[in-house]
Parts: structure tokens; sequence; C-alpha cells
């Protein structure tokens, strides 16, 4: 039910990954606790950078945290390892166990899958009576920024198709409320999650703009030139001129979306 994850398993998106979820830690999870002896399923944990969060904000939680990357799963288990017991397991979402759960959590995931309404039909197979589910997702298409640059866009652009080229769609977010009512959620919520950095906000240019947003993009640029979506020197040229967004006099803006349903 996977796709290619088009970032790449490398130290460097390691990096991004963390960078993101410790700078958006409030504004991602703000909201989302789970009461102690909770059974929660996080499907796709990665390299565990949101499943800190999890076991940091609802402490005392059942919590069983799967990926298709074994490699990722070892970094996530050494991560959490000091904070919590956590289930890992290697497993697709085509081999979840039939154990209930009172809540799953997912986090950048639907994103790189080819059918996620699928996948969220499976998810919800797995939750008891009442139980919730919580998706965070983000939307490339939200993003603008100051100073506005055509070759900058390019650049991001590149991203959006490459991804949607892998069977993956980056501009998810805006459609998480009717996509978990597609899939059978009832009491379906969603609403935007906005960050917004200039000068005066050093801790999110540092921390989003520059380390989770344009790392993410640059984490494409072999796949990009390599397609023939950009020369290497308008790729050089479009992402000096998105990181001015990153220096001072510019800003830079992006949402994410925070969709929550129950069965």
């Amino acid at each position: 039910m996977g796709t290619d994850y088009v970032h790449g398993y490398t130290p460097a998106e390691t990096r991004r990954l963390t960078d993101q979820a410790g700078t958006l830690a409030d504004l991602l999870h703000g909201g989302t606790t789970y009461p102690p002896g909770s059974r929660v399923l996080e499907a796709g944990c990665g390299v565990g950078a949101q499943t800190v969060q999890l076991v940091t904000r609802s402490p005392a939680i059942e919590l069983v945290s799967i990926d298709i990357s074994e490699e990722s799963l070892a970094q996530a288990k050494a991560r959490v390892a000091a904070l919590a017991e956590v289930d890992f397991r290697l497993l697709d979402l085509h081999e979840l166990p039939d154990k209930k759960f009172d809540h799953v959590f997912v986090c950048f995931v639907l994103e790189h899958l080819a059918d996620p309404v699928a996948a969220l039909v499976r998810l919800r197979g797995l939750l008891k009576p009442g139980g919730t589910i919580t998706v965070i997702e983000g939307d490339h298409g939200s993003a603008f920024f100051h100073p506005r640059s055509p070759r900058a866009q390019a650049v991001i652009d590149c991203l959006v198709d490459l991804q949607a080229a892998a069977g993956g769609d980056s501009l998810i977010g805006r459609r998480l409320q009717p996509l978990l009512e597609q899939a059978g959620y009832a009491d379906v919520r969603a609403e935007p999650r906005t960050v917004y950095a200039d000068q005066n906000l050093p801790h999110l240019v540092d921390g989003f703009t520059r380390k989770t947003f344009i790392a993410m993009v640059e984490s494409v640029r072999e796949r990009a030139v390599a397609a023939g979506l950009l020369t290497a020197a308008e790729w050089a040229a479009g992402i000096r001129d998105l990181s001015r967004s990153a220096e001072p006099g510019g800003t830079f803006h992006y949402t994410f979306f925070k969709g929550v349903g129950r069965t």
C-alpha cells in the first residue's frame, strides 16, 4: 500500500524529520492527548520523530508503532528507548493485526500513498467503537514566501511533480476532511495549522524554513535534474532564491492540516 518515499532514507532526511518534529511539536500535537491505558496505533512512525511527542504528551499509553522501513524502525527504537516502552513492528498496512485500538495516529503518511482512502478504511477497521483517528498532513501548495520568485516556485513544483509521479500527493492536506468522510469516519473535523516565519521568529526561520521546508525541497535535487525537470543551474538558482525567504527581510508561510474522525 506504500509508494516510493521521494525524500529518501538518508541521514539528512533523518535530521530534517527531527528538526521538523521539534520545531512544530506544539503546532501539530496541540490538542492531541490520550488517556493512560489507551491502546494507540501510530501508523507509519518513520524514525520516531513524532513517536517522541506521542509518548511525552500521553504517558502510560500502550503504543504500537509500525513502519515499512527496518532502518527507520531501528532509529525510532533508539530514539524512544529512554522515554517509554513502545511496541515497534515492521509492518505494512496490509499486515496490521486484528487487535482493536482506542486511537490511531497518522502523520505525514497519506501523502505517500497511492490510495489513501483504502488505507483509512483499513485503519477504521482496527478501531474500537467510538475510537478516534488523528491525521496530520502538509500541503505544498500552501507555501508562499517573500521575496516572490518564479525560480523558487519551480523547485517546489519539482517536489510536487515527483511525489505525484511516485504515486503520492503532496497537496493532500486540503483533502483531509473529504478523505476521512469518504473512508466512513463520523464527526469529522479538519483545521489548518499555519506556520509563519520572519526575522522576528528566528527559531521558526531556522527550524522550519531552512531545516524543514528548504531541506525537504533540496532532498529531491538529484531526481529532479535526472528527470529533466530543471537543469542543475536552474535548480541552484531556485534554491538560492528560496533561501532568501530565510534571510533578513524574507518571510515564509506554510499550512498543515489536522483532521480527526471517529468510528
